[in-house]
């Protein structure tokens, strides 16, 4: 793998839905924006803003956008065997999709804009559920999804060497995620709780918060470790 670089700049925010991740985000966004030049940036694989707007295009849309819609959950659903083709190449350009938004993500770095993201790529668990690779769990049974599938995990890989001067990550239980998120199958939210706290992101420095926890000392403890962190990098 190639050399880290820490992105001065970045603050990560991960954790499983019902977590109040996307509450957390907006927050920090809205308190440090008034302090410096902030941008708050998505970078979750957006499938469902990808099929809003396909399933919203003229004639072949709707159609088009629920066949897709089947794949993607036929593909999940799938441990080894490899999807067909046109899944493969979904999977892969979502991928890229999340590549584009984190080259963004470098230019405003450069730029001396301080980040707050929602969501953030790894390279160690494979699956879009844990932001990590669409295509890695499958068996490469063709040369398309061969080759994809290695040039996605050089994608993540690349992405990873990437790591935020701060990852917050917020604790939860299967129980309280699924109260806070009905719609949301609990064994799905289980899954993703099994994961995502042992997740390092490249070793990346992680500020481990409790959700149960009443929101504004979650946001407080947010905060006043992001300041911290961005006066440690601003002294420097």
């Amino acid at each position: 793998m190639n050399e880290q670089k820490i992105l001065p700049k970045v603050i990560a925010v991960i954790g499983c839905d019902g977590s109040g991740k996307s509450t957390l985000t907006a927050d920090l966004f809205a308190q440090l924006s008034a302090e410096q030049p902030t941008e708050l940036l998505y970078l979750g694989q957006s499938s469902g803003n990808i099929g809003h707007w396909i399933k919203n295009l003229p004639i072949i849309g709707a159609s088009l956008g629920l066949f897709l819609e089947k794949k993607a959950k036929a593909a999940h659903k799938k441990e080894k065997k490899s999807p067909d083709s046109l899944t493969v190449i979904v999977i892969f350009l979502l991928s890229l999709w999340r590549t584009a938004k984190f080259r963004r993500l470098l230019k405003f770095s450069q730029r001396k804009i301080l980040v707050i993201t929602d969501r953030y790529p790894q390279a160690e668990v494979d699956g879009f559920y844990y932001d990590g690779t669409g295509l890695g769990k499958f068996n490469g049974e063709t040369w398309l999804v061969r080759k994809l599938i290695k040039r996605e995990q050089k994608l993540y890989q690349w992405m990873s060497t990437y790591l935020p001067a701060l990852v917050i990550r917020l604790n939860i239980d299967a129980e309280t995620a699924h109260a806070r998120k009905p719609d949301h199958k609990l064994t799905m939210l289980a899954d993703k709780i099994s994961v995502i706290p042992n997740l390092h992101f490249n070793h990346a420095n992680i500020l481990d918060l409790d959700s149960k926890n009443p929101y504004p000392q979650v946001l407080e403890q947010a905060l006043s470790v992001s300041r911290a962190v961005l006066k440690s990098v601003n002294n420097k």
